[in-house]
């Protein structure tokens, strides 16, 4: 019998290329469904409850597959920094960033509804700025697009400008921890 598909339930960009790292067919299915983003809320809630409600929305409508959501957020000072509004709260976040220690939170859930498996785990990185002046920030932001990017930056394009450091798992930083996404597949039953 034929191993049914793995979905990745996401439209990054960034978590298609580290998935497809790994070697593993799969396709890509976006979950339509309003994100919890409220950024009072513990990160890890956040993360958890939005990866879980986009893997459970793409495994309700294909049942069989194996179906992967992740969610990621930036969190400084007791509060989430999710993706900028536009130019100007992109701005802002790497302002509020600069010359500081943040976590990278990422939630992973693994859902297949034809026999009720549902896998959770929760990621942390740090990652620490280098100090940034309106110079650096604008430089940064003619290479890089922030809109899309929690935090307003992505460390794999021209991190360099805007990262000093960092501990922890850098494909988490990215928005998908291979190092945690393995064995979570190899739970379920996927190789790879």
């Amino acid at each position: 019998m034929a191993q049914p598909p793995l979905i990745l339930a996401s439209a990054s960009p960034r978590r298609r290329e580290l998935l497809a790292s790994l070697g593993v067919p799969f396709e890509v299915v976006t979950a339509a469904v309003t994100e919890h983003e409220d950024e009072s809320t513990d990160p890890r809630e956040m993360v958890a409850h939005n990866a879980a409600l986009k893997a459970g929305w793409v495994s309700a409508r294909r049942p069989d597959a194996l179906v992967l959501g992740a969610d990621t957020t930036v969190f400084l000072d007791g509060a989430a920094i999710n993706k900028p509004r536009d130019l100007a709260d992109a701005r802002a976040m790497l302002r509020r960033l600069s010359g500081r220690t943040h976590t990278v939170f990422t939630g992973l859930a693994l859902r297949r509804a034809a026999d009720g498996l549902a896998l959770d785990d929760i990621v942390t990185s740090d990652v620490t700025f280098r100090a940034l002046d309106d110079a650096a920030i604008d430089a940064y932001f003619a290479l890089v697009n922030p809109l899309d990017k929690a935090g307003a930056y992505g460390v794999q394009e021209h991190g360099e400008m805007v990262v000093a450091r960092h501990t922890g798992s850098f494909s988490n930083i990215m928005g998908l921890p291979m190092e945690n996404v393995r064995p979570l597949l190899a739970r379920a039953g996927l190789g790879g």
